[in-house]
């Protein structure tokens, strides 16, 4: 029998509670200001900047400018661009700590990526683009040029160098490699004096340098021609000399491809060889790092936002407009029997499972077109699908609820339209005061483009549908003896426990061994761990919506939406 947890009368109308609206604002603002703080420190500005590229493609970039930088007393420069399917904040941790040292710094998006033009890959990743603007900027000693990229980025500035090999003095490359598949072959003598900081578990170590454990990546023969040796690289050994421009230095903290951007030991090892091959920037030692808490703050936004919408939901549902949704919940079952926890088995464990082969699949069948234009989003899309599709049938295990009353469809879409623009005006705000977004580590909310929200139209019905799926089967296994703190967490281990698993056995094996048993995919690799804390934000959202409607829809569009517009604002746009 259907348990009724709580009865609300839908003629009952309520006034508004805005509390957590106001408390989700108070963190957003105070985690930009935190962050933005950060990022201004020792009186360097930072400004939005566009400026035309190949082609006219209009390319985007954050300018740090430290405040000895100016035209009468120009300082060194370096431009920095982070790796694929990432933006130009991913960066910050780097950018902010070359400012602090007195380096001009062109964080740079590139092409397909944030809010550069272009499709992605494209007009060398719109690496030499960047470096001939930040040539152009008064404030630039143009004898003292930096390049710095991670991964894809790395890509990016060998790009620039191959494009214009006297401009620029040195490069750090992070997590990336010369050569195939995408980058000019390097030698003893190209790039000019260059650092490359490979971590100890990077997930990518073939396919930059053709070794299947990082840790091995200084027996590389590929690494030993850059270097010029045919031993064994020793790491921190200096090879070659600055002042020909043949200086070569490996790093290896220990860390893996995305732990690079949250690792002072990367950081510090770029700061440690810009201060080497440089002339112009202040003695801060590397140690002396402050990044970190740019990053608490816009991850303290990133909370604010969630608070914001649900607060939102909160109080409009309360309106004379919405008050009719409000239904008793009607959890399914009174305990957890075999059959519940055999539906938690399922509902948990097929979406980790079927991870990599939809995410494959969708490699091989759907390539970038016209009409799905974002190759990662797309992947996300068939995966959601697949996923739902499943759960439809794990769904006829559960016990069912018969009596379950749900909300119109008009109006829930409205309630959730109106709840996603709450957040987003939030973001929108922190963008225009502070120019932050919200995120933590790999997980980043970030304002779409007029592109992407043109993108995200493509991709939002499937998304959406899928996660109506998904909170349906959560609300069907809802227990009527959990308290409300129990429900959100059995909906979290619901959704995370089959990808808390994967990747707790993916990288304990490389922690242990240092092979990566997905080597086969390891982008997927590195995606699986966005999946985890975005799933919690959709249980969460499914719960809440729930509890004050006693429906899943209102809940499942908004985790399409987000969803949506996560996936295709923070990826690249290859068409």
């Amino acid at each position: 029998m259907p348990v009724i947890v709580q009865d609300i009368d839908s003629r009952i109308i309520t006034k508004p509670r805005w509390w957590l609206v106001l408390a989700g604002l108070a963190l957003v603002l105070a985690g930009a200001f935190l962050a933005q703080s950060i990022r201004t420190a020792d009186g360097t500005v930072v400004r939005d900047v566009r400026f035309n590229g190949t082609d006219g493609k209009v390319m985007s970039a954050l300018l740090y400018v430290p405040k000895n930088a100016t035209s009468a007393t120009p300082a060194p420069g370096i431009l920095a661009v982070h790796g694929y399917i990432n933006s130009r904040e991913t960066q910050d941790g780097f950018a902010i700590e070359f400012a602090r040292r007195g380096y001009v710094v062109l964080s740079l998006d590139q092409t397909g990526h944030g809010y550069s033009g272009g499709p992605a890959f494209s007009n060398g990743f719109g690496g030499p683009d960047g470096l001939r603007y930040l040539r152009s900027l008064p404030m630039v000693d143009t004898r003292q040029i930096g390049l710095e990229g991670h991964s894809m980025g790395g890509w990016t500035v060998l790009a620039a160098a191959a494009a214009m090999p006297t401009g620029y003095s040195s490069m750090v490359l992070e997590g990336s490699s010369t050569g195939a598949p995408f980058a000019q072959e390097g030698s003893p003598n190209w790039p000019r004096n260059l650092a490359v900081v490979f971590s100890r578990y990077d997930e990518f170590s073939n396919l930059m340098w053709g070794v299947p454990r990082a840790n091995d990546v200084a027996k590389s023969g590929k690494l030993q021609a850059v270097f010029g040796t045919e031993a064994p690289v020793v790491e921190n050994r200096l090879y070659g000399a600055i002042e020909a421009g043949t200086a070569r230095k490996l790093y290896q903290p220990a860390t893996t491809h995305p732990g690079d951007h949250a690792s002072t030991v990367a950081i510090g090892n770029a700061i440690e060889w810009f201060a080497a091959t440089l002339i112009g920037g202040n003695p801060r030692p590397a140690r002396d790092q402050i990044w970190y808490w740019k990053e608490v703050g816009t991850g303290i936004g990133l909370v604010g936002f969630v608070m914001i919408m649900l607060g939102t939901f909160d109080a409009l549902a309360r309106l004379p407009l919405f008050v009719s949704m409000r239904h008793a919940t009607m959890p399914v079952t009174a305990y957890r029997d075999a059959a519940w926890w055999k539906g938690f088995a399922l509902s948990t464990a097929l979406p980790a499972l079927l991870f990599f082969p939809t995410f494959i699949a969708a490699y091989l069948l759907l390539p970038a077109s016209r009409w799905l234009p974002q190759a990662v989003t797309s992947q996300i899309t068939l995966w959601a699908v697949v996923s739902a599709g499943l759960s439809l049938l794990i769904g006829r295990f559960l016990p069912r609820s018969p009596g379950t009353i749900q909300t119109g469809w008009g109006k829930s879409i409205l309630l959730a339209v109106a709840t996603v623009a709450a957040g987003y005006a939030a973001l929108w705000l922190v963008d225009q005061l502070f120019h932050t977004d919200f995120r933590l580590w790999v997980v980043a909310v970030k304002l779409p483009s007029v592109r992407q929200w043109a993108i995200a139209a493509i991709y939002v019905v499937p998304l959406t549908f899928a996660f109506l799926v998904t909170t349906r089967s959560l609300t069907r296994a809802t227990v009527g003896s959990d308290t409300a703190g129990r429900r959100y967490g059995a909906a979290i281990m619901t959704l995370t426990t089959g990808f808390i698993v994967m990747l707790g056995i993916i990288y304990g094996v490389l922690f242990m061994t240092g092979s990566l048993i997905t080597a086969f995919d390891p982008l997927s690799t590195v995606i699986a761990i966005q999946f985890v804390p975005v799933l919690i934000a959709v249980a969460i959202i499914a719960i809440f919506t729930w509890q004050r409607t006693g429906s899943y829809r209102p809940g499942g569009l908004i985790a399409g939406i987000l969803v949506t517009l996560y996936a295709v604002a923070g990826t690249a746009t290859q068409i």
